[in-house]
């Protein structure tokens, strides 16, 4: 479980936004941006032994936190820049989040999103007004056509996380997180460029400041596309290949330049977790919390429940936790809540040889039922690898309550003379 330590002792702050520009930019994205809501969550405060609140990001506007650094930097543009439009790339949250903002200020926007975009994400990013340009397999290369449309034509490109205006935004969600939990002393967030996680904690660690107290600020990444603690490790921001995940708004395999610094400055460590972890936490999030979350806005409800976080930094005390999206395909959200009950063991696939007679699906279908166990899918067939001729493959999916239940259905199966085989 890789952790970073990025800073031990208290020293000057010597980049990023101060906290007046802050606060000027809470009053700017305070027009677009609604104050969404703190919720408790029992469950991850019982399991933590201190209290642990949610920042439903997920509930905001557009979905996802991103119209506060793209309405506050487009605010800025002067009417000659508003003329010429505005251009971005993204396959998602960015992108709803500058048309959205480019509407409520009456500026044309043109978004590249590659081939392949979830429909759902297209098709919002269209009915905020955008005009989209779909091209490319991935973001990096509707980036570099995006990069190729504001050369050509004057708009004003609108980066996703590296920009000063952009970091500033997003750091009014940390007042936000004061003015809700005045007493906070820790606060973790989803991590994949560093504009949240920078601007967050330059809010927050100036306002503690000043107020004589500090709060700790930990960074999550997907281990799969965790180019900031090598780069914390480095020195200086380095590129890792980007392996698949779940968590695709934070998949990002290089920090901003900007971003990097300001981390290296606020943030206080920087831990990793894995797609099942995420997808563990999702389903947390669905049934404890009734709360949709994308995987990058759950990351850091998944630090948790591994104890990440608390490895990292010890004792937490009064926690916030940034839900940053809950933009979902549902097809995808399908797939993860399958693979979060797989993961808590609530999901089991068991595959039986059997002698190829009457009466044998019965007698496992009872005997699992016995085990007070629900069976949702069977496949019988005599085609599998290493049959017998006299034998048949049982495939049999089953919802169970838990680990000590799964044990339980595999316990009765071996005692009927059975040899199960867990996948």
């Amino acid at each position: 479980m890789p952790v970073t330590v990025v800073s031990e002792t208290p020293r000057p702050y010597t980049v990023g936004p101060g906290l007046d520009e802050i606060e000027h930019a809470h009053e700017i994205v305070s027009r677009v941006a609604k104050t969404t809501p703190v919720e408790t969550s029992r469950y991850l405060s019982d399991l933590l032994g201190s209290p642990v609140l949610l920042k439903c990001e997920n509930l905001q506007r557009t979905g996802a936190f991103k119209i506060r650094g793209a309405y506050h930097m487009m605010s800025k543009l002067s009417a000659d820049e508003r003329a010429r439009g505005v251009v971005a790339a993204s396959a998602g949250n960015h992108a709803q989040g500058v048309a959205f903002a480019a509407r409520e200020l009456g500026v044309a926007s043109t978004i590249f999103m590659p081939l392949g975009v979830a429909l759902p994400k297209l098709q919002a990013t269209r009915d905020y007004g955008a005009h989209v340009v779909l091209g490319g397999a991935t973001v990096d290369e509707s980036l570099r056509a995006a990069a190729e449309f504001a050369r050509s034509t004057g708009a004003v490109f609108v980066p996703p996380f590296d920009h000063p205006d952009i970091i500033t935004g997003q750091a009014a969600l940390g007042l936000d997180i004061l003015d809700d939990v005045p007493d906070v002393e820790t606060v973790i967030v989803g991590v994949g460029g560093g504009g949240l996680i920078a601007g967050v904690a330059a809010a927050l660690k100036q306002r503690a400041r000043r107020d004589g107290r500090d709060i700790r600020v930990i960074g999550v990444q997907a281990e799969n596309a965790a180019a900031f603690p090598m780069s914390l490790r480095a020195g200086t921001p380095t590129e890792v290949a980007v392996g698949r995940t779940i968590a695709d708004g934070i998949a990002v395999g290089r920090p901003g330049e900007l971003t990097f610094e300001i981390v290296k400055e606020f943030v206080d460590h920087i831990v990793t977790v894995s797609d099942d972890e995420i997808a563990k936490a999702l389903l947390v999030l669905l049934e404890r919390s009734k709360l949709v979350v994308e995987p990058a806005g759950a990351v850091g409800v998944a630090a948790l429940l591994t104890g990440a976080a608390q490895e990292a930094a010890g004792e937490l005390g009064r926690t916030v936790v940034i839900l940053s999206g809950g933009n979902i395909d549902p097809l995808l959200m399908q797939r993860v809540v399958a693979a979060g009950l797989h993961v808590s063991d609530r999901y089991l696939n068991l595959r039986l040889m059997l002698p190829d007679r009457p009466g044998q699906l019965a007698r496992t279908s009872e005997l699992i039922a016995s085990a007070n166990a629900n069976v949702v899918e069977v496949l019988h067939t005599r085609h599998g690898n290493g049959l017998q001729i006299s034998q048949v493959e049982l495939q049999v999916s089953i919802e169970t309550r838990g680990s000590e239940h799964k044990d339980e259905v595999v316990r009765v199966l071996r005692e009927a003379g059975y040899d199960p085989i867990v996948d």
